[in-house]
């Protein structure tokens, strides 16, 4: 097998690991093309290529989510995730942890982490390297690594909701929602969703955002039935998806440009947690990308 050849089998692991330590597809698939080039240039014949190639995407990884977090911090509005379509890295046996290491509510988790632990934690709990593989990695001890994980562990345990649904009940459940969205039925809709249920939305300052987190179950069942209502009138859909291991919805214009994206996090039977992407440099990856201001403009013209 060639280095091109080993590097391509390689690359879906390297991208899965890279987008759950930065949470950005466009930065990890930069982390990503930059461990190729080095493994290119390199003279080294290493006897893992998967061990060398991870440790060189995680320190790459760990450097831009240092300098990442300084940009965040003059974020205009709510940072979130920049959502997942689909994940390239298959293990059927385990599928639905990894899924659930791509949700955006365990992303945000991840965040409360530093560069540090959110390293060791993506590679062992999500990936289960080796404490030795994963010393090499980040540049410690194995047993500093250790003590990471077990901290990492303990503070993504404390954050995580304690009854989180089955994978088909999120579904249906799911299902029900956008048939309710499509009918503009807000008694429907508000019995899917937690009484304290929240709507998050993430524009970045370039595109139509929320003034604020919206809350209840009233609230946002009436704020999505208007917003889904105005969408038809300039011909836009919302398209059922999974994003992020999680239900959810692509939005798109008349001309299947993405306007924006939603994700559903559900916790014991019902819709706790919305969270929209408007923001266009975190839907580019999707593909062509809508102007939203225009099309809010057009649906305030048709209602007048």
């Amino acid at each position: 097998m060639t280095r091109t050849e080993e590097f391509e089998e390689l690359r879906p692991l390297l991208f899965a690991i890279a987008y759950r330590i930065l949470g950005s597809v466009s930065e990890a698939e930069d982390a990503v093309q930059d461990t190729w080039l080095r493994w290119d240039a390199s003279s080294t014949v290493p006897r893992s290529a998967k061990a060398y190639l991870s440790t060189t995407v995680t320190r790459i990884s760990m450097d831009v989510l240092r300098s990442a977090r300084v940009r965040r911090e003059t974020y205009a509005g709510t940072w979130l995730p920049e959502p997942l379509l689909t994940d390239s890295y298959e293990d059927p046996a385990r599928s639905a942890e990894l899924a659930e290491s791509l949700s955006m509510a365990a992303l945000l988790l991840l965040e409360r982490l530093s560069p540090l632990e959110r390293a060791v934690f993506v590679l062992r709990e999500v990936f289960a390297f080796g404490f030795p593989e994963i010393a090499d990695a980040v540049g410690r001890s194995e047993a500093a690594c250790r003590q990471l994980a077990v901290r990492a562990r303990r503070h993504m345990d404390e954050g995580r909701p304690r009854f989180e649904a089955d994978r088909k009940e999120c579904e249906a459940l799911a299902g029900r929602f956008f048939d309710a969205l499509k009918e503009g039925d807000v008694d429907s809709l508000r019995k899917l969703l937690a009484a304290d249920v929240e709507l998050v939305g993430d524009g970045g300052g370039k595109g139509p955002q929320l003034a604020r987190t919206v809350v209840g179950d009233d609230h946002v069942a009436r704020l999505l039935a208007s917003l889904v209502t105005t969408l038809a009138r300039v011909d836009g859909v919302v398209e059922a998806r999974e994003l992020n291991g999680q239900p959810g919805a692509i939005l798109r214009d008349r001309d299947n440009k993405v306007l924006n994206t939603w994700t559903l996090d559900i916790v014991d039977g019902r819709i706790r947690t919305i969270r929209s992407v408007t923001n266009p440099d975190k839907l580019g990856h999707l593909g062509p990308v809508a102007d939203a201001w225009a099309i809010n403009r057009e649906a305030r013209r048709t209602t007048n």
